[in-house]
């Protein structure tokens, strides 16, 4: 008969990817609603969620040295600590997370640089195209129906986009979902810019997003300035694109 405690390394492997995913989540929710400076420390409270993350793995693979120095390592031990090595396999999802945001970061502090070109249709089938928005200012909005942010976001991108539309802005908000998902949205909450979907014409530079809301904005050269940061306020955006338009009033309609 096999002792309790042998049964250990196998409870514990068993319970691993669960108690990993929740260690992930709270360590990372805690850090950030301490944090002071979200655009500045999210690596750090991603690195450290991540860490927090491997807890449940190294406890296990301790239980598993312990019984082996106690006696050789049994059958239900082995099993357990296979699930736990496994469970290190969710480490990639942040890891990979960490990629696309130093990505995003980078793409979103370019400036003079020109904007890649996109083709892709708005939700009525109309093409829409950013080469035949030349001598404009553009502001690209990434959004998504269940992201907060961007529908406390989008009223206030109508607003500007209205008010400044003459002077030769346009705003295209841009989501991977499918057509049907954005004109059910559209029910709840009404925009009078184009939204678009998400194409083989659209590159990965306007894809590579892991923290929604993202803008790029692009001057009337067809240029790439940089954009405030989510959590700044959105007067900061207003103050952005008027900077571009008043920059060359003559560039407009």
């Amino acid at each position: 008969m096999k002792r309790p405690h042998t049964y250990w390394v196998l409870i514990f492997g068993i319970v691993t990817p669960v108690a990993s995913i929740l260690l992930y989540a709270l360590v990372y929710v805690l850090l950030t609603q301490r944090s002071r400076n979200l655009e500045g420390d999210w690596l750090f409270r991603l690195t450290l969620s991540t860490l927090a993350m491997t807890l449940p793995t190294l406890l296990t693979l301790a239980l598993a040295i312990t019984e082996r120095r106690r006696e050789t390592l049994s059958r239900s031990a082995k099993v357990g600590l296979t699930f736990a090595l496994l469970s290190l396999g969710l480490v990639a999802k942040p890891v990979s997370d960490g990629i696309l945001r130093f990505r995003q970061s980078h793409n979103q502090a370019l400036s003079d640089t020109a904007a890649p070109p996109f083709e892709t249709t708005d939700l009525s089938g109309q093409t829409q195209r950013l080469s035949d928005q030349k001598g404009k200012v553009v502001l690209v909005s990434l959004w998504a129906t269940w992201c907060g942010p961007c529908r406390a976001e989008m009223p206030k991108l109508d607003t500007l986009y209205r008010t400044r539309k003459e002077r030769g802005f346009v705003v295209f908000g841009l989501s991977d979902e499918g057509v049907d998902t954005q004109r059910k949205y559209l029910e709840k909450i009404h925009v009078s810019y184009p939204l678009l979907t998400v194409t083989a014409g659209v590159p990965g530079f306007y894809r590579d997003i892991v923290r929604y809301p993202a803008m790029f904005l692009i001057d009337r050269q067809g240029r790439l300035q940089p954009t405030p940061a989510p959590d700044q306020p959105f007067t900061k955006v207003e103050a952005a694109v008027d900077a571009l338009l008043n920059s060359n009033p003559s560039g407009g309609n």
